[in-house]
């Protein structure tokens, strides 16, 4: 028997994501896959799922969903505000719902995206070998589009083992105001000494021209000292384009395959999804390292969502004359008038 989760109501934004549609940029198709790559994969692993199952991106416009079969969920990622049945939650946890009970999730003090995961996955069609949605192609998960009440969306696989409800304890989910940490290059010689001052010394806003493509920031303008156009070359997560009018652009999980703007640097890896979880008019800073600190940085990322058991913390339930009834205390009846 295959489960479904069913939308019962849900806010813009809200798509299915794996971890992205890979080896087709040649062709110009870009990878999609979701904004804070490491809540997404927390939810997963929490479950025992493969890190890049498909699973729903949620916006800050929230989500409410029920099942048809008792199934294991787990969430992550900001601080989303999320109820069973009216009941609050942690905002990151591991869960099983069960038909007839609703689970909610709407946008709390900070964070952009939240991921809801399910045991063996969301099994909408694939696409080019991915269920990432990119709305913009129309690619992936239901119709290449943002999730809508109504939809009904199959799970792959049987539910497996009912485990215990369990908060996810984990730091690297939490809301940090370090400096985003930034490698330098391929254009880094189209910015003099007092351009890159300017960058990492300055706070900048994020603008409310920000989508999965890209998160337009505003502050200092950060000057070219040559021609602002570049021969068009290829893109990955996390560039930061300076555009003509000096205020940076960094690029996210629906970046364009290629661009004709110098880029400055990258956002690294281990530090990109906490930048996805910025609000318009929340400010960030930039600090430069090399290639061999961002790397290491990805390793301890890697390496510690790789112990979620460490993290999980078991939360216990009240029983409900339902559970007791179904785990059958009562072994018998004895008419004791009888003896």
């Amino acid at each position: 028997m295959i489960g479904h989760l069913s939308i019962l109501c849900v806010g813009a934004g809200a798509t299915i994501q794996d971890g992205g549609r890979f080896h087709y940029r040649r062709f110009g198709v870009t990878p999609a896959g979701p904004m804070d790559w490491a809540a997404f994969t927390t939810a997963n692993l929490a479950l025992g799922n493969a890190a890049d199952a498909a699973a729903i991106e949620i916006g800050i416009g929230g989500i409410e969903i029920s099942c048809d079969m008792p199934v294991m969920l787990a969430f992550a990622g900001g601080s989303f505000v999320w109820t069973r049945d009216g009941v609050a939650l942690p905002s990151a946890m591991r869960l099983t719902l069960t038909p007839g009970q609703k689970l909610a999730a709407r946008a709390g003090a900070w964070g952009s995206f939240a991921y809801l995961a399910v045991t063996g996955a969301i099994a909408t069609p694939l696409v080019l070998g991915s269920r990432a949605t990119h709305t913009r192609a129309h690619l992936g998960g239901i119709d290449g589009r943002m999730l809508q009440a109504g939809d009904r969306l199959p799970i792959a696989g049987e539910p497996g083992a009912s485990k215990d409800d369990a908060a996810i304890a984990a730091p690297w989910l939490e809301g940090q105001t370090q400096a985003f940490r930034v490698v330098l290059g391929p254009q880094q010689d189209y910015f003099d000494a007092a351009a890159l001052e300017a960058f990492f010394d300055s706070a900048f806003r994020l603008t409310h021209q920000a989508d999965r493509m890209a998160y337009k920031l505003e502050g200092p303008k950060v000057a070219h000292n040559r021609d602002f156009n570049i021969v068009s070359d290829g893109i990955a997560l996390g560039a930061i384009q300076i555009a003509g009018d000096g205020q940076p652009l960094v690029l996210m999980a629906d970046h364009q395959p290629t661009g004709g703007y110098p880029k400055l640097g990258y956002v690294i890896r281990a530090d990109i999804g906490r930048l996805a979880q910025l609000r318009p008019g929340e400010t960030c800073r930039f600090t430069r390292i090399n290639v061999e600190t961002a790397r290491a940085a990805l390793l301890d990322l890697d390496t510690k969502m790789a112990q979620i058991a460490n993290h999980l913390r078991q939360i216990r339930r009240v029983p409900t004359s339902e559970d007791l009834l179904r785990i059958n205390l009562i072994s018998g009846v004895v008419d004791r008038s009888a003896r």
